[in-house]
């Protein structure tokens, strides 16, 4: 084979390997509950394997992985990174995805196609049938979430003076008029007419001329969102064969975790 070859199937090999090592589980409820689905392929169709529209909770154990919303990548996509998942409803997917996919490593993609990071807990669900041990537990402490603002719109009613009064000028001149034309003869009383429509005017549009009209005015409005008061993930101490330990959890836990040999936490 010649080094040219040799090169080309060396760079295939490498691609394929990368390709296996990537790697989504599925679940179908949050917090890593239920039923659930592994892949290192690409998925065009949930549907064909008993999970479309079910999972709730992801684990991408490497690289980065694209779902969507649709069959074959379409619809609403984003990207995952590397991490635990503990809900796909803070990105609006929850129980909505159809397809899924790894992005190649060398793929740049615009920051907001990826989903909020992940939050590092840590898996504690037993590995095989290994020997488990209590714990006594140090330290806890409920770490929230960020809170979030939420804005709307709304149609508010606004005041506006209005400062003429139209109709009560024509009347008050047409009345001012009237009586001007009484007054005096001949020229005399074509000066007072005229004088009698003008007075009539200014005194007619200032009768409830400054009386409020309202309109339908849109304003934003916004409030902050603390997240219901959950906390995102508890930050747990315990002690275990003399030997401090230090680990995030998804619940709270009680006086005392239960770990393996090597003090890990397990479920």
């Amino acid at each position: 084979m010649s080094p040219t070859l040799k090169l080309l199937a060396a760079a295939a090999g490498l691609a394929l390997a990368a390709q296996a090592s990537a790697q989504i589980t599925f679940y179908e409820h949050d917090n890593f509950g239920g039923r659930s689905f592994k892949t290192q392929n690409k998925v065009s169709n949930l549907q064909r394997y008993g999970f479309n529209d079910l999972a709730s909770s992801a684990v991408v154990s490497s690289d980065r992985w694209e779902i969507c919303d649709q069959q074959n990548f379409g619809g609403r996509c984003v990207i995952l990174r590397r991490g635990n998942y503990l809900s796909l409803s803070a990105m609006g997917l929850n129980d909505r995805i159809s397809s899924a996919r790894a992005v190649p490593a060398n793929q740049q993609y615009e920051e907001q196609r990826y989903a909020p990071a992940p939050v590092s807990v840590y898996d504690s669900r037993r590995r095989n049938d290994e020997r488990l041990y209590e714990a006594e537990v140090t330290s806890v402490r409920a770490v929230m979430g960020k809170p979030q603002q939420r804005c709307w719109v709304e149609q508010q009613q606004v005041s506006q003076a209005s400062n003429a009064n139209v109709p009560g000028a024509l009347v008050g001149g047409l009345l001012g008029g009237v009586l001007g034309h009484q007054v005096g003869g001949g020229r005399g009383r074509d000066l007072a007419t005229v004088g009698g429509v003008v007075a009539g005017a200014a005194i007619g549009s200032q009768v409830n001329g400054n009386s409020p009209s309202t309109r339908a005015q849109d304003v934003q409005r916004c409030s902050s969102d603390d997240g219901n008061g959950q906390p995102e993930y508890w930050d747990v101490g315990y002690q275990f064969r003399g030997q401090a330990h230090h680990v995030q959890m998804n619940s709270a836990p009680g006086r005392t975790v239960i770990v393996n040999r090597q003090g890990e936490p397990r479920t």
